[in-house]
Parts: C-alpha cells; structure tokens; sequence
C-alpha cells in the first residue's frame, strides 16, 4: 500500500471524515452540491451539539434541559402546550423534563391569569443564573468555533443561515397546506 493510499483510508476511518474541503478541486459538475451542503450543515450542528452537551455537563444539564431553558430565556412564561410544539416535543416528554427542571430549581409553573386549566413555565432566579452561565459559556464556545473568520464573515454567515432556515420554512410550511 502506497503512502497516499494509507492516509486515505486512515482519513477515511477518522470521526472527521464526513468533513469536505470548503473548495473542492473538481469541476462544479462533478460535485454533488446538495449532497455536500446538507452533510456539512448536518456535521457542523451534530457537532456543535455535542460540544455545548459537554461544556453544559458540569451543571448538570442535559441537551433537552438547555434547550427549554434557552427558549424560556426568549419567551418566559409560555404556555407547556406551545413550547412542546416549539420544541416539537410530546406534552407527555416535555412533562417530564419540566418536572426534572423544576425539581432542580430553575423553573416554576404557575397558573394563567385568565384559565386556571393552563400552566405557564417561568424561569426562577436560578434559572436566570444559569442562563447566564450558559450565555458566558456559549460565547466562549463560539469564538473558538468562529476562530479564523472576521467579523464581516460572521455576519454574512449568520445573514447567509437566517436566509436558508427562511426558505425551509416556507418549504415546510408549504407542505402542510398540501395536507
């Protein structure tokens, strides 16, 4: 086996293989663009994942725990209803992740004004806290990620994204009108 051959198939077996090039040396032709695209922002936000999974370990928060948190950051006091299909969870599961956020103190329920049947899920001071945290840790976490690109390539990236996740949506949304 030639030298070449030995660091492709050991490229090959690395975890960061799925990784491509940002600028391939084929002809556009020859590239499978879609395919290429997709892999890419799959691996970048699988891996974004896992490393915030792993700064947030600590605190002892697990991704679907952060996630509500984050969003109650946004919007406190929501209705359970509404952020299940926000998150697009089950009632039953984000019942449950409620119950463990609550038990550890960072959420509350407290009854609507208007209906006494509804629940709304507010952030409690130690919820605040550890958004904070989250918010130190996050940025820290970002400025690695975004080591290398200036200030105008970080905006045109977030413009460029904000512009591809506006375009699924009305594909999304155009499939459930078709139903």
């Amino acid at each position: 086996m030639t030298k070449t051959a030995a660091a492709a198939r050991k490229a090959a077996a690395s975890p960061v293989a799925s990784t491509v090039p940002l600028r391939s040396t084929r002809p556009p032709e020859q590239i499978n663009w879609d395919a290429r695209l997709g892999f890419l922002m799959h691996d970048v936000s699988r891996l974004r994942r896992i490393v915030f999974d792993e700064v947030m370990r600590p605190f002892g928060l697990t991704r679907s725990q952060w996630w509500i948190l984050a969003h109650l950051s946004r919007q406190d006091g929501m209705i359970q209803s509404d952020l299940a299909n926000l998150l697009d969870l089950g009632k039953a599961a984000l019942g449950g992740l409620l119950d463990r956020l609550e038990a550890s103190g960072f959420i509350e329920r407290r009854p609507d004004d208007s209906d006494r049947r509804v629940k709304r899920i507010h952030l409690t001071a130690n919820g605040s806290r550890m958004i904070v945290e989250m918010r130190t840790h996050g940025h820290d976490m970002s400025e690695r990620m975004l080591k290398g690109l200036s200030v105008e390539a970080r905006h045109a990236l977030v413009d460029n994204l904000a512009l591809v996740k506006t375009n699924l949506l009305e594909i999304k949304n155009g499939f459930k009108n078709q139903s």
